[in-house]
């Protein structure tokens, strides 16, 4: 069984050289040596897995731990370690039995039936934007008219956080997810959204609304506690990753659909495939490659390589997803696919806890930009757009378009 010393060491991450498909030297590693190890940012040493089979394994195996208080756990970018330290960890960075009760205290609100109630407000909101658009000039960035607004207006209204405070929590989810970010800013901006929600939620307990912060303040009063501090943690990342990642989903979505318009005409002519469609978009791009990392906590082999206790590891969904022994043809976009056993919304007891809520924006706003704005098209090449090099999750910063 191979150890340590017979892997070669590379720096990671890599950046992609195509906005679809996962860089060539994961792909590479996924076929030569798929359970490697790589020089992180820090300095520090973690292993990384490229298959989809071995990525299943790890997400889901409790010998795996999401506890980024455990020394060995792979941070990627500066004051992340900091942020632990000093913040109470939310749900993402707990493992059982702490992650379950919390998980559960929410999961109520993402149903598949509360998600569907949503549905008409969620398409009110996608329609007033496009209104604006299309009474507007053009070109238009569909990044700062459409794919943000909505997520963030949709995820405002569900937490009862004022919209009018958008650009407050924008602004500094934005700087947090950069990887450039310096560790005192990042510091900084985390502490900013948290002091910001603990404010509202001090507020909330006056003046309660229909709204999942005051429900979940409400329930504690049922239960005889009072954790302002869990709540605040909770909401930053519902807040943070409810707009985030959708919004980046939008917009690098709508440049591959402009890429494939053969697609566009298909869910026009049966929007029965738009579900499928969304399915593979998942797939194709996985926005969010490396937030799904664990450290060990046991010796554990994975695809013939041991993993020893203590040792980091990082899983590539991006790349996990385009595993030809998964997904033949993985390159190809292929809307009529059934991708559904992709890892773009991780996997395990941490599989995303907005995943219904982000298929439903999608398929929405996809059925509706392209029927009300059939000669949608890119205002410039692609290769001049702005993409998320140096974030955390993939897109682009700007998406310019017309009619």
């Amino acid at each position: 069984m191979p150890d340590v010393t017979d892997k070669p060491v590379q720096d990671f991450p890599v950046a992609r050289q195509c906005p679809y498909a996962p860089p060539e030297e994961y792909a590479q590693l996924r076929e030569s040596a798929p359970v490697s190890q790589v020089r992180t940012p820090v300095g520090t040493t973690a292993w990384v897995l490229t298959r989809h089979e071995d990525v299943r394994f790890a997400l889901s195996d409790p010998r795996f731990s999401s506890d980024r208080r455990n020394p060995g756990f792979p941070f990627l970018v500066a004051g992340q370690q900091e942020s632990i330290k000093n913040f109470r960890p939310n749900m993402l960075s707990l493992d059982a039995p702490e992650h379950g009760p919390v998980r559960r205290s929410v999961l109520g609100e993402f149903t598949v039936r509360r998600m569907q109630a949503l549905r008409p407000r969620i398409q009110r909101i996608v329609d007033d934007c496009l209104d604006s658009m299309l009474a507007g000039p053009r070109p238009v960035d569909l990044v700062a008219e459409l794919a943000l607004p909505v997520p963030s207006l949709v995820i405002c209204e569900l937490l009862g956080v004022p919209y009018a405070d958008h650009d407050f929590f924008q602004e500094r989810s934005a700087a947090m997810l950069r990887r450039t970010t310096s560790a005192d800013e990042r510091l900084r901006a985390a502490g900013e959204v948290r002091g910001f929600l603990a404010d509202l939620i001090t507020a909330k307990k006056s003046a309660p609304g229909d709204d999942l912060l005051s429900r979940q303040i409400a329930k504690q009063r049922e239960d005889g506690i009072e954790d302002d501090e869990g709540l605040v943690a909770t909401a930053t990342l519902l807040l943070v990753a409810g707009h985030e990642t959708t919004a980046n989903m939008i917009s690098l979505g709508t440049l591959t659909l402009l890429e494939n318009p053969g697609d566009i005409a298909a869910i026009k002519h049966d929007p029965q495939r738009t579900l499928g469609m969304v399915e593979e978009l998942l797939r194709y791009l996985t926005i969010v490659e490396t937030v799904t990392s664990r450290v060990a906590t046991a010796d554990v082999e994975i695809g013939g390589t041991l993993i020893r206790e203590g040792e980091a590891v990082i899983a590539l969904g991006h790349t996990a997803n385009h595993d030809p022994a998964t997904f033949p043809e993985p390159a190809e976009f292929d809307i009529d696919r059934g991708a559904r056993q992709h890892v773009a919304f991780g996997y395990g007891p941490h599989q995303c806890l907005g995943q219904n809520l982000a298929r439903l924006e999608l398929q929405i706003v996809f059925d509706t930009l392209f029927s009300r704005i059939p000669s949608l098209a890119l205002a410039g090449p692609r290769d001049e757009l702005p993409f998320k090099d140096d974030a955390v999750i993939y897109g682009v910063y700007s998406l310019p378009v017309t009619w």
